[in-house]
């Protein structure tokens, strides 16, 4: 994630946000590809690891899909390979909560999620661009079965709790009102000629055809309430049959009101790169995708192994970890070559001896401090009372977002919601203060203030604060610009028989596409010192 840096005005991210909201996602790609934010995935295909490794061995430090996409490549090449898992599941991050599973924080606190068979809940990924190539092939080879993810529901909601007294608006709403009334005042300022210098006559034409097609604007090219505006922001009262069937135009929400309210900021989500459609998910949740690779791979997963040190010497590399169902039972494991994909929050804490420059770069790493909560409720009430099918409503409260099922649509019965998603910042660290069944609380109550059914179909839920997490202690890497150029290349590099990989040592922090193509790069790169002897 890129962060604003002091003096600097305003962050990359900021002004792709504003070319996005006031020129449409095709400027912004335009502006992320000058940036050099827009190069899709380099994954060009499965990879070949062409030569004979003479029966080298290799010890990988995690079962998440870095460490998994390496040791199903690796043994396909011909490499004797381990795995060792802090973990009793593989996955890592890849990861769905599901009804009858238990999941324990630092702290101690552990939760039995409650929900009805078939629910779930990601606490970690949940979705995959369509750009994001190696995970989509991976998921093709493996047989894990894809299904729409909604980013955009023009029907969700965006919501301030300062704004409209507190009564969300739908997104199409918002979103039509401020693009007509932007385009009323850009089609202005062309009829009066302030842009003949840099519009010619033939332009000026076609670009108030443009704002007036874009804008929904009538023959005076004003943003005004009517059957024009209501064909994109929704009626009144929808055309119907009978005697009743004619329609009632919705009314048109000022400027102003838009402006002071701050909700445009959110329009942003569906504008960038990363969330554009189509994007997917696997059906019956994000851990399927773990589960595919441990059927390839489980026979070289060695569960519940807490590395503790990693030694390296000339000629290979000695690994201790405890047994975490036999507390104080130590073993070793050893191999010609290491590739360790443990976080680097976690690995900075363990005895390693690689060069000063590598371990500089683990310990510069900052992770993002990120809370997600699972709410099970009675019934599928927003869509039912609020029609809103997939998708994702946006508030300012706490919560930040509710994310709703896209899946088993037009069903009765329960469903889970995803109730709040921090990413940083105050909100994040006061959620992880929390006890679980206090942020499960304040979830309800704060989405009660958009979806006033709340209360009465709660069910139950389910809390994961990240830097509790006791195999990350945080979400995902957040590089900044100055760290990346200081640190990054040091941390790729292979340190003796060492070489990192994960999402961390790739330039899509928090995606499982950095993780795969990170991972494919390191173990290419290995597989050459391999065969150079």
């Amino acid at each position: 994630m890129q962060q604003e840096q002091p003096g600097s005005g305003v962050s990359r991210r900021e002004l792709l946000k504003m070319i996005g909201i006031t020129a449409g996602s095709a400027a912004m790609y335009q502006a992320m590809a000058s940036l050099g934010y827009a190069a899709e995935s380099g994954y060009a295909g499965p990879i070949k690891l062409e030569g004979d490794p003479k029966g080298a061995s290799v010890l990988i430090l995690g079962a998440g899909l870095a460490g998994m996409v390496a040791a199903l490549e690796l043994r396909q090449a011909g490499y004797k390979v381990k795995i060792l898992e802090f973990n009793d599941r593989a996955g890592g991050r890849n990861w769905s909560l599901r009804g009858g599973e238990s999941y324990t924080e630092l702290g101690g606190a552990t939760q039995k999620c409650e929900f009805d068979e078939d629910l779930y809940f990601n606490p970690g990924p949940w979705r995959i661009p369509y750009h994001h190539h190696a995970l989509l092939d991976y998921c093709k080879r493996l047989g894990v079965k894809l299904e729409p993810f909604q980013q955009l529901n023009h029907n969700a909601y965006l919501h301030s709790a300062e704004a409209f007294g507190g009564r969300p608006r739908r997104i199409r709403e918002i979103k039509t009102d401020f693009q007509g009334h932007s385009s009323e005042l850009l089609a202005k300022v062309v009829k009066k000629g302030q842009l003949d210098e840099l519009v010619t006559r033939e332009d000026r034409e076609s670009l108030l055809q443009a704002l007036r097609s874009w804008g929904a604007l009538d023959g005076s090219y004003a943003y005004v309430a009517g059957d024009i505006s209501s064909e994109f922001r929704g009626w009144e009262r929808d055309p119907g049959g009978g005697l009743a069937a004619e329609p009632l135009a919705g009314q048109v929400i000022g400027l102003s009101d838009i402006l002071q309210s701050r909700l445009w900021r959110r329009l942003t989500s569906f504008a960038l790169y990363e969330f554009q459609s189509t994007m997917f998910q696997p059906v019956g949740g994000m851990g399927r995708i773990g589960e595919a690779f441990a059927r390839q791979v489980g026979d070289l997963i060695t569960y519940n192994a807490k590395v503790v040190r990693i030694r390296q010497g000339a000629k290979d590399v000695e690994v201790a970890y405890e047994d975490k169902t036999r507390p104080g039972s130590m073993h070793k494991a050893s191999a010609d070559w290491c590739i360790c994909t443990i976080p680097p929050t976690i690995l900075g804490q363990i005895e390693i001896n690689v060069g000063a420059p590598m371990m500089n770069a683990i310990n510069a790493i900052p992770f993002a401090a990120s809370v997600k909560v699972g709410l099970q409720f009675k019934r599928r009430f927003w869509e039912e009372d609020d029609r809103i099918y997939g998708g994702i409503s946006y508030t300012d409260l706490p919560i930040s977002q509710i994310s709703y099922p896209n899946s088993d649509f037009n069903t009765s019965g329960k469903g889970v919601l995803l109730g709040a998603y921090t990413w940083n910042g105050a909100n994040s660290f006061e959620f992880t203060s929390m006890s679980p069944q206090e942020r499960i609380k304040r979830a309800v109550e704060y989405g009660a203030q958009i979806h006033p059914q709340y209360p009465k179909e709660f069910d139950n839920g389910v809390a994961v604060a990240w830097q509790r997490v006791p195999f990350t202690l945080g979400c995902a890497s957040d590089w900044t610009e100055k760290g990346r150029k200081d640190h990054y290349t040091d941390l790729c590099q292979i340190d003796g028989r060492i070489v990192l990989a994960g999402e961390h040592a790739s330039y899509l922090p928090a995606w499982q596409e950095g993780a795969i193509l990170s991972s494919l790069d390191a173990i290419t790169r290995l597989h050459k010192r391999v065969l150079q002897g």
